[in-house]
């Protein structure tokens, strides 16, 4: 308390000295200011050479000296005779002060007893327009107002200091009586001594202790902790995960804070009993208390120690080392290299061939295919890699899998059994030095996948102790085997499953030329998917998509997408409604699939989906989610178009944009998924550019060649993930091959068409067709007038097919029925339906088309050749 009072006396004398400073520092500043504004005035130098100054500056000087808030401002000449002054009487006397420095141009200020008492004041020159001192000009204030000002703020300052020691006190009485609470009241040396036998007690028992906290830090370590673990001595303090040397099984121990009863760890060369137990501080979780007890000693005594040491390491790395991958043959290499040379000299794994293509395996050891061998050397008899074994009934590896159990040979010279399988090859096995067997199962669900074999040459026969280790080693094995078998087995169903949803060839038609690649995962299958869909008027749709995961699912989902995308363009949508279409139906599925058995089985996707009308060299695109399509022009300068981006398929509530392009004849646009340009090595930038950069610059280069060159410069040998790549170069139809004409809405026009279509057709040598396309052609005119409204257009297109498409201002769309034998109508569109080979409506902004193909004589002959 005295410190706190000292301290705020301290403080008080400080800001009263500061106070006194600033204040006088102030009032030489607001002096100096007064004198140079007022020396600088307008006016000054004309009222110095009047007759009389006096008479001038005095009204002058006492209004600025009023409205500054300074005592006096006083005007002389070079000699120090005032002009002006507070007190008229003054005027004419010499200046109290120091007018040298002010005379040689300097601004000077000083403290001196005054006409007006005790005062500060600063004193400043006044040229003329030579430069030449010709005045005087001195401002300034009385101290006692200066100190007035010290005293106005003293109360302030002395009400601070009260409040910081009010403060200061209640601060210390609040620690105190933390401090008290904390160490219960106990004195200094009751604390002391008590702290003292705590040290003693904990540094001098033979049995570890540590405290760790809820976030994995060492707060308390024993001498006896400290030796056992072998920790350095700054391990207070660290976390458990930092410190050198401790085994990873006993630091997830220490880290995970259950509860564990004389849990034998291996730490330092030694076997640990642990304990360790949860502790709270305010009935909240906090951390845990964890004992170590040395049992090497005791192990070592009943001659165990080592040889349980040794198997504890093993199984520890065996389950560190197998099942690293989700592959049969990798996992059981694994098995091998664990096993050699700590359990056995040589290690040989045989499976059942149906096992490594995912199906189940047979009930006898026959087709036995030995995936894996290994062993301290390499010139060993042993059935070599690869090798397809049938193993006689009389064999330890025949009767341990048809039984399920594992099979003991402690001497195999002596087993006439095992030699029957290759009399030669076992005599070289036994005279190699091979001479002691165990053949365990691998088994797993119940299910006997193959055998495992270990061989043993340079120390002694396995006993029927080692059984037990060999069992555990293949059983940790066999899980791994047994999930990369279904794995595989899922893979090829889901691999199966996508090639049938995939296209197989692309559908023939005239608008582009289009070359694609598909290439697989690594990890397997995905929801990636293109398509060329031929629409009318010789249009054409491109789509690419992706569904978001791997599996059976995906690719599932992806055929359903896919067959959605075929149903929608069948009703000529425009892209933007496609794509509504499509999230709308992607909604549905999640909402219907949604149960307990399909979490994390929400379907994500997204789409790019373009229209390209060879004849107007129109593209019209629009995407939901996806990545913006590369433009090539026939030029080789690459592009990415402006396309909106809509949202992913299934999130819902917002529309979708579609852009219109004009492509001049041999562009390419190259569509694909993200798995082409994204990895993990790279950003989606830079995949971006290294796309720009392998299509810029080749206008020459087929579709087929670019594809073969994108994959080279942007894919690794095999992709993480799914790539779909479609390039398709356009073509446009010759202006000769497409006839137009505008309908008046008069039944009479009907006859014109008709003749106009003929001549066309005579023209295109597609005369033959001439009756039938007469017939299409008047019904689809006829109706367009009865039942539509203008304007009436007509387009011939000759094609692969020749194409007669009717247009009108209406929306409403002509229905196929069976007339009934007393209606009038109702037999047009049916007629059509017969004569044409396709016809259907598609919907425009204006109104809407009826279309109908009729074949080409030339191109059905070649078709049925």
């Amino acid at each position: 308390m005295a410190l706190v009072v000292v301290l705020v006396a301290c403080g008080v004398i400080a800001l009263v000295l500061q106070s006194q400073h600033d204040t006088t520092t102030e009032a030489r500043r607001r002096s100096i200011a007064v004198a140079q504004t007022f020396a600088h005035s307008p006016g000054v130098l004309q009222a110095l050479r009047s007759p009389d100054p006096s008479k001038v500056l005095q009204p002058l000087t006492e209004a600025g000296r009023k409205a500054a808030g300074v005592d006096f401002i006083v005007v002389m000449n070079t000699k120090g005779i005032r002009y002006t002054h507070p007190i008229p009487s003054k005027i004419g006397h010499r200046f109290v002060g120091q007018i040298k420095p002010s005379l040689a141009g300097k601004v000077y200020t000083e403290t001196v007893h005054g006409p007006l008492g005790h005062e500060e004041q600063a004193t400043v020159p006044v040229y003329d327009e030579h430069g030449k001192v010709t005045a005087l000009v001195s401002a300034g204030l009385k101290v006692k107002n200066v100190t007035s000002e010290v005293d106005r703020q003293l109360p302030i300052i002395l009400t601070a200091g009260a409040g910081a020691l009010v403060v200061s006190t209640g601060g210390t009485a609040l620690v105190g009586r933390r401090l008290r609470r904390q160490t219960h009241s106990l004195a200094p040396d009751e604390m002391t001594r008590m702290y003292e036998h705590h040290d003693t007690v904990l540094h001098s028992v033979r049995e570890g202790v540590l405290i760790v906290d809820g976030d994995g830090r060492l707060l308390l370590v024993n001498d006896e902790a400290a030796r056992l673990l072998e920790l350095p001595s700054d391990a207070e303090g660290r976390t458990v995960r930092e410190l050198p040397g401790l085994d990873p099984a006993t630091a997830d121990l220490l880290v995970s804070g259950r509860d564990a009863s004389d849990e034998v760890h291996f730490a330092g060369g030694r076997l640990l009993a642990v304990n360790q137990r949860p502790t709270s501080r305010a009935g909240d979780p906090w951390g845990t208390v964890v004992t170590l007890r040395d049992c090497t000693e005791l192990q070592a005594i009943s001659g165990r120690a080592e040889v349980t040491r040794q198997r504890l390491e093993l199984l520890y790395d065996a389950g560190l080392g197998i099942g690293s991958s989700l592959d049969v043959v990798q996992t059981a290499d694994e098995l091998t290299r664990v096993a050699v040379p700590r359990f056995a000299d040589f290690v040989t794994v045989d499976l059942a061939d149906a096992v490594l293509h995912g199906e189940e395996p047979a009930a006898t050891a026959t087709d036995m295919r030995r995936v894996a061998v290994g062993g301290i050397r390499d010139d060993h008899p042993l059935y070599e890699k690869g090798r397809l074994i049938d193993f006689l009934p009389s064999t330890p590896q025949a009767r341990g899998y048809t039984a399920g159990r594992t099979e003991l040979v402690t001497d195999l010279s002596t087993t006439d059994g095992w030699q029957a399988q290759d009399p030669q090859r076992a005599r070289q096995i036994l005279e190699y030095g091979i001479h002691s067997l165990i053949s365990a199962p691998i088994q797993a669900r119940g299910i006997v996948l193959g055998m495992a074999n270990f061989w043993r040459s340079k120390r002694e026969p396995f006993d029927a102790e080692e059984v037990s280790l060999a069992e555990e080693l293949v059983a940790r094995a066999a899980v791994s085997i047994d999930n990369a078998r279904r794995y595989t087995r899922e893979h090829a169903l889901a691999v199966t499953l996508q090639r049938s949803l995939l296209p197989r060839a692309l559908p023939t038609q005239s608008a582009l030329d289009v070359a694609y690649r598909y290439l697989p995962a690594q990890s397997g299958v995905s929801g990636d998917w293109f398509d060329v869909i031929p629409l009318s008027g010789s249009r054409v749709a491109l789509s690419v998509g992706d569904v978001v995961g791997h599996g059976l699912h995906a690719a599932a989902t992806m055929g359903r997408l896919r067959t959605a995308v075929h149903n929608f363009s069948t009703l000529d949508l425009p892209p933007d409604e496609l794509l509504s279409h499509l999230d709308d139906l992607v909604g549905r599925i999640d909402q219907d699939e949604a149960s307990p058995e399909t979490t994390g089985e929400i379907v994500g996707a997204t789409c790019v989906y373009a229209i390209y009308d060879p004849v107007t060299r129109h593209c019209v695109m629009a995407r939901a989610g996806h990545l913006t399509p590369a433009l090539v022009s026939p030029d080789g300068r690459v592009a990415f178009p402006d396309l909106p981006a809509g949202p992913p398929l299934g999130l819902g509530g917002m529309p979708f944009q579609a852009a219109e392009f004009e492509l001049a004849e041999g562009s390419q646009l190259v569509l694909y998924t993200d798995g082409l340009v994204e990895d993990r090595s790279r950003d989606l930038d830079v995949g971006m550019e290294m796309l720009r950069r392998s299509l810029a610059g080749h206008p020459d280069r087929s579709p087929e060649e670019s594809c073969r060159a994108v994959l080279e410069e942007l894919l690794p040998d095999r992709p993480r993930d799914d790539v779909a790549l479609l390039i398709a170069r356009t073509r446009a139809l010759p202006a000769e091959q497409v006839a137009d004409w505008d309908v008046p809405r008069d039944p009479a026009a009907v006859s014109g068409m008709r003749a106009a279509v003929s001549e066309k057709l005579a023209e295109w040598d597609l005369s033959e067709l001439g009756f039938g396309m007469e017939l299409v052609l008047s019904e689809l005119i006829t109706n367009a007038i009865r039942y539509g409204s203008d304007p009436i257009h007509v387009r011939l297109i000759h094609d692969r097919s020749l194409i007669c498409e009717v247009a009108d201002g209406s929306s409403t769309s002509p229905h196929l029925r069976y007339a009934a034998t007393t209606d009038e109508g109702g037999r047009g569109l049916f007629l059509v339906s017969q004569l044409a080979e396709h016809w259907g409506t598609r919907y425009t902004p204006q109104g809407k088309v009826i279309w109908a193909e009729l074949p080409v004589p030339d191109l059905a002959a070649l078709l049925a050749e």
